[in-house]
């Protein structure tokens, strides 16, 4: 069977590892690409994506670095073997490029999915990082005023204290 290879690659605003995370947990995985699935995230452990569209299994894993998956679609011909996905997370200007190596993808079939990582994941996994990014900024925002209003607070008590003592002397 002939067969077909794309590489595709994207800078996203997180880190490595927690993109690794991402791409391995079912609710993250989910979250970041707004559609169903399934992960069990050890070497073998199967997953589904797309609500079953995307299916395969986990080959080879090196945290933070490196996810290779046999990959397969409900569109594969019969019989043909699963391909190969290859995902390389590098540090890159205080996030991630990621680089998605996909062979042996039956022929004719490339083009399509080449368009499909970028739509149906670099696309949302880019809003679904900057969104989360955007919400620890507001969280960290949040807590440093928390924690000047607590300090006001206790500078406040501890000047009244001084005058009241001042007072009984």
């Amino acid at each position: 069977m002939k067969t077909e290879e794309l590489e595709v690659s994207t800078w996203l605003p997180v880190a490595p590892e927690a993109l690794y995370r991402a791409w391995l947990d079912s609710r993250a995985h989910s979250a970041l690409t707004g559609a169903e699935a399934s992960v069990q995230p050890g070497v073998d452990g199967v997953f589904y994506a797309w609500d079953g569209y995307i299916t395969g299994a986990n080959l080879e894993l090196e945290p933070g670095r490196r996810i290779l998956q046999s990959w397969r679609t409900s569109e594969f011909p019969e019989g043909h073997p699963p391909s190969l996905l290859e995902v390389l997370l590098d540090p890159d200007a205080g996030g991630t490029r990621i680089t998605l190596r996909h062979t042996d993808i039956p022929e004719g079939q490339a083009d399509a999915y080449e368009q499909g990582w970028e739509e149906h994941y670099f696309v949302p996994m880019r809003t679904y990082f900057v969104e989360a990014g955007a919400k620890r900024a507001a969280k960290t925002a949040k807590k440093t005023a928390a924690k000047k209003t607590a300090a006001k607070k206790t500078a406040a008590k501890k000047t009244a204290a001084k005058k009241t003592a001042a007072r009984r002397k």
